[in-house]
């Protein structure tokens, strides 16, 4: 299910019309560009929209789902608008390519990838897999997440069949084309099974071998990094965080009615599941989690070398 709304959002490039009242001429214009079709895992960004919330805080701001979820980042490097949501091992592959890009906040500072099985299924533990089938949507670094949980169930990537199953996680486990999947998020996938009337079993990838990391951050242009409204955004995501979680329900009938499709069982089911996971305070930055991470990026082969720090980590207080 997920993934035939992923399909239809990924052909157009779409802006959420604002909810309240319109903007002053005064207030700094924005292009946030989301790093997919919009969803819970984007609350605060809506609610921060559709209340008014940016507004109040001087902002005039533009949330993009792009038509290509690979182009945001790149986008925001060439200087085509002003803030991406993105992901913490991504800015980390781009940085050591040498994109000027920073990471200035974070929405979700906490992995959301998941291995996934079905719970009526054989594999009871991670060590079940050894001959077995995994799907996977995004080569390389799913390939990685994978073989250091495999690694400390005693197996390697050698001891499974990998199967690209384009997305389509739910579909390949409902059909039996794989025995797991993983790239599954925990706060989507559970769900969509439950849908279906299936239970799934779920090991986090950060209790299973791979190091924490912020799943969905906040990167601007490194040398055009805008300080003071920089922080105007992030004041204005953590309001709206606060207020969200003190109206979970209010906040779902804003978010469900501010876009085509929003209103959807998955999302219900996603949103109560997602607002938990949002980060009290966007400006939080915990740069041993990056050290570590980009350590096991290359171990893992991903990149050569781990880029310096400071040239892709910015703290807004």
């Amino acid at each position: 299910m997920r993934i035939l709304i992923r399909l239809l959002a990924a052909f157009a490039l779409v802006s959420l019309m604002a909810g309240g009242a319109l903007p002053a001429a005064a207030q700094d214009k924005v292009r946030l560009l989301l790093d997919w079709f919009v969803n819970p895992d984007h609350a605060s960004l809506v609610i921060a929209k559709q209340r008014g919330i940016f507004t109040k805080h001087g902002l005039d701001v533009e949330l993009i789902a792009p038509a290509d979820p690979n182009a945001p980042p790149k986008l925001v490097a060439a200087g085509q608008a002003e803030y991406a949501v993105s992901y913490q091992p991504t800015l980390q592959m781009l940085a050591a390519e040498g994109l000027p890009l920073v990471r200035v906040g974070v929405l979700v500072a906490q992995p959301l990838n998941s291995l996934v099985a079905l719970e009526d299924g054989p594999v009871k533990s991670i060590a079940d897999f050894k001959g077995r089938k995994i799907g996977y949507s995004i080569a390389g670094f799913e390939e990685a997440l994978l073989g250091a949980i495999l690694e400390k169930a005693g197996l390697t990537l050698k001891d499974v069949t990998l199967i690209n199953v384009n997305f389509a996680l739910t579909t390949a486990l409902m059909s039996k084309q794989v025995d797991g999947v993983i790239g599954a998020f925990r706060n989507f996938e559970l769900n969509d099974l439950a849908l279906h009337k299936a239970k799934g079993r779920l090991w986090e990838v950060e209790k299973n071998g791979v190091p924490t990391y912020d799943e969905l951050i906040l990167v601007t242009k490194r040398e055009t990094v805008d300080v003071p409204r920089t922080k105007k955004l992030l004041a204005a995501i953590a309001e709206a965080t606060t207020w969200l979680r003190a109206n979970p329900d209010e906040a779902w009938g804003i978010f469900s009615k501010s876009g085509k499709e929003l209103d959807s069982e998955l999302n219900k089911l996603a949103w109560k599941d997602t607002l938990p996971l949002l980060a009290t305070d966007p400006s939080a930055l915990d740069r041993t989690r990056y050290t570590a991470f980009a350590d096991f990026l290359v171990k893992r082969g991903l990149i050569k070398q781990a880029p310096a720090l400071d040239s892709y980590l910015r703290e807004i207080k």
